[in-house]
């Protein structure tokens, strides 16, 4: 039998179907154009126009949480301003027609029959670059072959792309991380109103830390809160009446098992499909709690070494991240037998179990995995801690290292009820914590512990402490580090026009602000 191939008119044909803004009436989809944008729109479409190094770049991130959509709404402000519409140039690379195709022979396809060559200036998008062989080789020849064009390419095996980009692509390429949407985001794409910010120049809050937000209705906002716990990492799951109906089979089926079932037996050449499900379904049954090595292996009869093997490339498929454990010393244990284990957005544990509600057994490792998936935006996440010791079993959720001298800065109780708000003398672990790391010296710099509706102040053994409720501690977090994101991303721009890029004094400033 003959083998068939692929004609060049047929791939032009394709790219024709996949591009519709050639054509000077069309543009992209209406209800892609209709999509909200993410609060990282403005730092990506930046690095996209950005021509003053010749980089490409590599966005990055897990399935469904938008990167495809900013990439078409990128496109669109492009043809917006005016760039001619053929010298902007988009790829899918999962489509099958392109299987196989050198990134090379994409753009010389594209190119023909319009006059365009080289050295013509293009933007070149391809999307969902991680499952090409050795794409890392390619797109490094590509930009110093293509000097004049400018590239943008995407996939959702973060870590993987990222181990490649650094390794293939040093000082070519530039990396964006896109995570899941913030408890932020989600109010915005939901258009609830629900926060209100607080004039602190007010003569009656001048003095003293009070919270940046304030809740207009605790009892809506908590509503809220739950929900972005159950479905509100994913913009389509957000926007989608009819997918938040049946969230499990939606991120079940379009999120996990794809990953699970291809993505990382893909990548990674795992045979054994359902010893990796064993240890995932573990992981995201116990989000939010300690686990080790061992008990996982105990529990599933699964080598050690493939435990950590499946960590690793959980990690690498951005659905958990682990936290290290500190002693009451706040000093590192040379031996590392337990950390505590989050998914990254909340809603994954909801999607293979059940969804929640406020009085679920489960809420409280659920507030602590949604308040951690803030953090997960920053560049600190790296910097966080939880401290656990034998003694009376203490234990303290989250506690920021600072990077410098390895010293602790601040912490935060995570809670999911209004008792210790009554009773704040039952949060002796914590007040000996900070007694004894030395950070809970300062009355006037109270450590935050969340409710479920309070909001004030209270005392432990002489440390203040301040009361928020979790669902607008959850939400100050996500929009502390999105602003201060904005405002690095505007001084960023100021100093590469000015010839340089320091931005180091605003970068240490994000971990006092978004707590």
């Amino acid at each position: 039998m003959a083998v068939l191939h692929v004609s060049e008119a047929e791939i032009r044909k394709r790219m024709a179907f996949d591009n519709p803004w050639w054509d000077d009436a069309a543009g992209i989809d209406w209800d892609i154009a209709s999509m909200p944008k993410r609060t990282y729109f403005e730092s990506f479409y930046d690095l996209v126009v950005d021509r003053s190094i010749n980089r490409a770049v590599v966005l990055m991130g897990p399935r469904r949480v938008g990167k495809t959509i900013m990439i078409y709404q990128a496109i669109e402000r492009l043809v917006q301003q005016n760039i001619a519409r053929r010298h902007v140039i988009y790829v899918p690379l999962d489509a099958p027609l392109y299987n196989g195709l050198a990134l090379q022979k994409c753009i010389e396809i594209a190119l023909e029959g319009e006059g365009m060559n080289r050295k013509t200036d293009c933007y070149v998008f391809f999307d969902e670059i991680q499952y090409l062989k050795d794409w890392e080789i390619h797109l490094k020849s590509l930009v110093d072959s293509f000097r004049h064009m400018r590239f943008v390419v995407s996939g959702s095996a973060a870590a993987a792309l990222k181990l490649k980009s650094n390794e293939s692509g040093a000082g070519r390429f530039t990396d964006f991380s896109l995570p899941p949407l913030t408890f932020f985001e989600y109010l915005l794409f939901t258009d609830q109103n629900l926060i209100e910010e607080i004039d602190k120049s007010a003569p009656e809050i001048a003095l003293g830390e009070y919270p940046d937000y304030a809740a207009k209705d605790i009892s809506k906002l908590n509503a809220a809160f739950i929900d972005y716990i159950n479905y509100g990492g994913y913009p389509e799951a957000v926007m989608s009446r009819t997918i938040r109906s049946n969230i499990g089979r939606y991120i079940r089926g379009d999120i996990i098992d794809k990953v699970l079932l291809r993505d990382l037996p893909s990548l990674y050449g795992i045979e054994n499909i359902p010893e990796l499900n064993a240890v995932f379904t573990r992981l995201a049954y116990n989000t939010g709690n300690e686990v080790g090595i061992d008990s996982i292996s105990k529990d599933t009869g699964i080598a050690k070494n493939t435990v950590r093997k499946f960590l690793e490339y959980f990690e690498a498929a951005f659905l958990i991240v682990r936290i290290p454990r500190i002693d009451d010393n706040a000093r590192h244990f040379k031996r590392v037998t337990q950390f505590k284990v989050y998914l990254t957005n909340p809603s994954l544990r909801a999607a293979l179990f059940e969804p929640v509600d406020d009085a679920a057994d489960a809420m409280g490792a659920l507030v602590e995995t949604a308040i951690f998936s803030q953090w997960f935006h920053s560049d600190d996440t790296k910097n966080l801690h939880y401290a656990r010791w034998d003694r009376e079993g203490g234990e303290v959720d989250l506690v920021y290292m600072d990077p410098g001298n390895q010293t602790a800065d601040w912490a935060v109780e995570i809670k999911w009820t209004d008792r210790f708000y009554a009773h704040p003398e039952e949060l002796r672990s914590l007040a000996y914590f900070m007694k004894k790391s030395k950070i809970g010296d300062d009355i006037d710099k109270p450590v935050t512990v969340t409710t479920k509706t309070k909001t004030g102040r209270g005392e432990c053994d002489g440390l203040a402490i301040e009361f928020i409720p979790a669902a607008l501690y959850c939400y100050t977090v996500g929009r502390n580090i999105t602003r201060n994101k904005d405002v690095a991303r505007t001084a960023s721009g100021a100093n590469r026009r000015r010839g340089r890029e320091d931005t180091t004094a605003l970068a240490s400033e994000t971990s006092d602000s978004a707590r």
